[in-house]
């Protein structure tokens, strides 16, 4: 990928620490490219880094979020593609040239995949594996890591869906599954993470539910059956059982089972009405 079509966008609040090393190192790996730096109202020196460095730096006027700094670098980006990397110094610049050459086999989003030993921490390494499985099942194809925010992307079809991304933490799984949802290819590379420079803004409980559910939400804008019909075989089934015992006990048919059965059939047809609506959504997605 020729440099002079590269953008790399770093989305950064008060990472100054770690933007010490990286922004030299990228500098002098792509002289050419365009380095941007959406500061997302730092109170540290990352003005100064930026300047130092010869960086482009947008700033905002006050803490706007993770998600919302990607989409501002999105739109001021002037690559065909797209670079989006952490500040914390958990992705290498020497990791871009092995997504790029893999972005160039013919895939529109590469991935940057962590392994188990660059997750920080037990608990945050099984809430990974399970957000990778549920999102896999949803839209049927294997996601090695949801929330890997290091990837490599064609500038056009990421700006397609920027309606759609979160001004939090959530937007690498926002992006992943409207991805997969659009049929656009995605790949992922093996590396490995180092140990963040800093404290990490994420919580794991508070940002642990958002996650969970950003992935529900966007499964009923990828593949609302896949959420709809179990809920609906459910109530079906509830009602089913509660039928099969009222009438084997009192030979009756209980106003219970019937709701229990017209909310399933509601639930179903609530499914089917926002499939219709999900392939509107997707309509101007075509490669």
């Amino acid at each position: 990928m020729a440099p002079k079509t590269l953008s790399i966008v770093i989305p950064a609040r008060n990472e100054a620490a770690s933007l010490k090393n990286l922004l030299p190192a990228l500098r002098q790996r792509y002289p050419e490219s365009e380095i941007l730096l959406v500061d997302d109202a730092s109170e540290d020196e990352t003005a100064d880094l930026c300047q130092r460095h010869g960086v482009k730096r947008i700033a905002h006027p006050y803490h706007m979020g993770n998600g919302a700094a990607v989409k501002t670098g999105a739109r001021a980006a002037r690559g065909e593609v797209l670079v989006f990397m952490d500040a914390d110094g958990q992705h290498r610049p020497e990791d871009i040239a092995k997504l790029l050459e893999k972005l160039a086999e013919g895939y529109d989003m590469v991935v940057g995949a962590r392994d188990g030993s660059s997750q920080a921490g037990a608990h945050r390494a099984i809430a990974n594996r399970f957000y990778n499985r549920l999102a896999s099942w949803m839209v049927g194809q294997q996601v090695a890591d949801l929330t890997s925010g290091f990837r490599v992307v064609k500038a056009e079809k990421f700006r397609k869906f920027l309606y759609l991304l979160p001004n939090g933490f959530s937007y690498p799984t926002t992006i992943t599954m409207s991805f997969f949802r659009a049929g656009y290819p995605v790949a992922y590379v093996p590396i490995v993470a180092p140990p963040r420079i800093g404290k990490s803004h994420l919580r794991l409980f508070r940002d642990g539910f958002r996650f969970l559910l950003i992935i529900f939400k966007i499964g009923t804008l990828y593949s609302p059956l896949k959420l709809f019909v179990p809920a609906s075989a459910f109530f079906f089934l509830t009602g089913l059982g509660y039928y099969l015992y009222t009438f084997l006990s009192f030979h009756r048919f209980t106003n219970m089972s019937a709701l229990l059965f017209i909310t399933s059939i509601l639930i179903f047809l609530m499914g089917l009405v926002s499939e219709q609506i999900t392939n509107l959504n997707y309509k101007d997605s075509d490669r």
